[in-house]
């Protein structure tokens, strides 16, 4: 099993949002940048998520996703009224992935980016890196378990 991250902004999708959808399930579509896009063609069904919130008053993990449904195209890239439409894109060679995700838990306990970059065992972890704007990205187990710890889930 690996670990990863997906951020959000939650004034589009949230955490909340995954968790009202029909079966707590949704394809995490949208992904537009290759690196982000090779990381979740890299996920497997099974692997655990986390849901960060970005671009809001308070960026930070709200709780825990899994992969449901493995990498395939990303249907939003061939739709010119999406406004993921890429005029690009080949059907018989899709240039954007997505997986489905299902929702896991709500943290009882919102873990900011303040409160992550306080915590030393994290000063590694991506997310931390300055400049770092990937949307997706993977984690180590010992920050997948440190996260949800501080989120008061064991």
């Amino acid at each position: 099993m690996n670990y990863w991250l997906l951020k959000t902004e939650p004034d589009t999708f949230s955490l909340a949002d995954l968790a009202q959808r029909p079966n707590q399930m949704e394809p995490w579509n949208g992904v537009r940048n290759y690196q982000a896009r090779n990381f979740l063609r890299a996920m497997q069904v099974g692997d655990q998520v986390l849901i960060y919130h970005s671009s809001c008053e308070v960026p930070g993990v709200a709780g825990v996703a899994a992969v449901v449904g493995a990498a395939r195209a990303d249907e939003t890239q061939f739709d010119p009224k999406s406004e993921f439409y890429d005029a690009g894109a080949k059907r018989e060679d899709p240039r954007w992935s997505l997986v489905d995700v299902r929702f896991v838990a709500t943290f009882p306990q919102f873990v900011s980016l303040t409160g992550m970059r306080a915590q030393p065992a994290l000063k590694k972890m991506r997310l931390l890196s300055p400049g770092n704007r990937l949307s997706v990205m993977p984690v180590t187990l010992a920050e997948f378990q440190k996260i949800c710890g501080l989120g008061g889930r064991k």
